[in-house]
């Protein structure tokens, strides 16, 4: 289980969220089998995409991030719900990469610059809520910043880190968001702006054993913060055979009909999770008649 705290100044001008997602970044790795460049790039866009979700207001809403920078780990896919849970899925795990300039993990080469950081939200309306910026940086945080800027004309910095260990398991993972409301006042900028200046790589912090309250109470220190909430966020994948059903059968009659002609048999893997549904020609046949039905 991951950890979230979200805290709030004294005047409400100023809110923090902070996370360990050292578990579910684990899971990302075991699931996925990425490599240590690719497992901090999903890692870091599925930890914002946890801490956005918690800002959701119903409990049926969702998120997505979609990130393709043109890099060779193709498109990465975070989704959250509003509890903070999240799932995700990279086009391509295993990416090779020598390290930055500064000796880290290249991040932004296996993402690359020359594309769209997408926010999707399904509040369950008509149509979801899309929002795009292009990708600045490919290192996720700095684009993340970018989009809250540019999109919802909230000031926020944002801050994503994974350590990983050389056996390519996670060492640590968290992330940070600190966002002002409209009325703050330059006192209060000015504070978060020494507060946050003055802070360690948030990943350093989850690996000395700060916990996300410790985290969000330093980064509003000064505006005498109150913690809002607490959250267990988790690696959740909410795939089952009904659903994979439907799918099916959304293919049509035609399709589904050349499915038992030529094969007789189907298996469909979830992305996220790779958990494997497989269908005899008799399952297959029973959602060929539902097809029928349907039209």
């Amino acid at each position: 289980m991951g950890k979230l705290v979200r805290a709030i100044s004294e005047d409400g001008s100023a809110v923090a969220i902070a996370i360990d997602s050292t578990d579910i970044v684990s899971r990302i790795e075991r699931i996925h089998r990425t490599s240590a460049v690719v497992t901090a790039a999903l890692g870091r866009l599925t930890t914002a995409a946890s801490m956005m979700g918690t800002q959701l207001k119903g409990e049926k809403d969702s998120l997505t991030l979609r990130m393709n920078g043109g890099g060779e780990a193709g498109t990465l896919i975070a989704v959250a719900d509003s509890r903070g849970n999240v799932k995700s899925y990279v086009g391509n795990p295993v990416v090779e990469l020598p390290l930055n300039q500064y000796g880290k993990l290249d991040v932004s080469g296996a993402v690359g610059k020359d594309g769209y950081l997408q926010v999707v939200k399904d509040l369950g309306l008509k149509e979801p809520y899309v929002g795009q910026v292009p990708i600045q940086s490919g290192e996720i945080a700095e684009d993340i910043t970018r989009y809250f800027a540019v999109s919802e004309q909230v000031p926020t910095v944002c801050s994503l880190g994974v350590l990983v260990n050389p056996d390519l398991t996670v060492r640590a993972a968290g992330g940070f968001l600190v966002q002002l409301l409209p009325f703050a006042d330059e006192g209060c900028i000015e504070t978060l702006e020494k507060n946050v200046n003055g802070f360690a790589p948030i990943s350093q912090l989850i690996d000395e054993g700060k916990t996300p309250e410790q985290i969000a109470m330093a980064l509003l220190e000064g505006l005498n913060p109150n913690v809002l909430d607490e959250t267990e966020t988790a690696y959740i994948c909410d795939c089952s055979r009904e659903r994979v059903e439907k799918a099916l059968i959304s293919l049509g009659r035609e399709e589904l009909s050349t499915m038992i002609e030529e094969d007789g048999k189907a298996e469909v893997g979830c992305h996220f999770c790779n958990k494997k549904y497989r269908f005899n020609r008799e399952e297959l046949e029973e959602l060929l008649q539902k097809a029928v039905d349907k039209k």
